[in-house]
């Protein structure tokens, strides 16, 4: 089986920048990475990747030939693209032996929580190629100091979690620059849990605005909560512990970590809700060993 994360969110988010340090990250750690560009508008990339959507469909192209504009181009690149899911899966198939997967989307949040074409081949994916995908939310770590923008980042991961059905791990972004937004109304692990939600309406008080819809807020933040799914992480990309602490997490979710390991079903239990803890530099190493342990002898094929 094959693991890999599915980057997604609104646009400014940081997926291309999340990518291209995870490309980084992740080699010192002993994994070979293939980056799958499928923003068809993302034409100044800064990594290399293994696959890009342009050698299909050219978003620009699109734009000009049927007059869309280019949330309507982006549209139709996806369903294009699960039109042609041939084509993706043939360019996978040779990074499937040591490969772990980073797919770079579009930052039009439509196309994770309302169409279904991206979501459409994505599945055929998983069940074709066998691959053990997590999709990676990332919003920025500025809508926590707007409490209107935070109750819409929490409805925008709940519905991409409810319509993507894939392991899923929300991530605030950026999170090195929120001080520079100024000083938060609560302490972070209270953006982070999203529990008790109705302490926000207090903050929505003080906008004359935002007090007009306080009933509309409160059933909103309600449905949030008796979901009770969504919550976030945290992340400084340029921060190597943070990196790594956001790697194990969503290697527990995908079940990286339980990758080349026999044992019983209770010792899988007790290894998934137990601390990850491993050096994770180490891990590569050790898998290596492994692996040359059970290589058969020259002797073993003596008749």
């Amino acid at each position: 089986m094959v693991f890999g994360q599915v980057v997604i969110g609104p646009p400014g988010s940081g997926k291309t920048t999340y990518c291209n340090g995870m490309s980084q990250f992740l080699p010192q750690i002993g994994r070979k990475v293939a980056i799958i560009n499928l923003d068809p508008a993302n034409d100044a990339l800064p990594y290399d990747c293994a696959v890009n959507i342009e050698e299909l469909v050219n978003l620009s192209d699109v734009m000009n030939e049927h007059s869309l504009g280019p949330n309507g181009g982006l549209v139709y690149c996806m369903d294009y693209l699960e039109k042609n899911v041939d084509w993706l899966e043939s360019k996978l198939k040779p990074l499937l032996k040591d490969h772990y997967l980073l797919f770079d989307f579009p930052g039009q949040v439509e196309l994770f929580f309302l169409h279904s074409s991206a979501k459409n081949f994505i599945m055929k994916l998983v069940k074709k190629l066998n691959l053990r995908l997590t999709a990676v939310h990332l919003v920025d770590a500025h809508l926590c100091s707007d409490a209107g923008k935070y109750i819409s980042a929490l409805l925008l991961s709940l519905s991409t979690m409810l319509h993507m059905e894939l392991p899923h791990v929300n991530v605030f972004s950026k999170i090195d620059l929120i001080e520079s937004y100024g000083k938060l109304a609560f302490n972070l692990d209270f953006y982070t849990d999203a529990q008790d939600l109705s302490y926000l309406l207090h903050c929505l008080d003080q906008d004359l605005r935002a007090a007009k819809y306080r009933k509309l807020t409160k059933e909103l933040c309600e449905v949030v909560e008796e979901f009770s799914l969504v919550n976030f992480t945290t992340l400084d990309i340029q921060d190597k512990e943070s990196v790594g602490n956001l790697v194990k997490l969503i290697d527990k979710t995908n079940g990286y970590i339980f990758a080349g390991i026999d044992g019983s079903a209770v010792e899988f239990s007790k290894l998934a809700v137990r601390q990850v803890d491993w050096d994770y530099y180490r891990v590569a190493a050790v898998q290596e060993k492994y692996m040359k342990d059970d290589e058969p002898d020259d002797d073993s094929n003596v008749q």
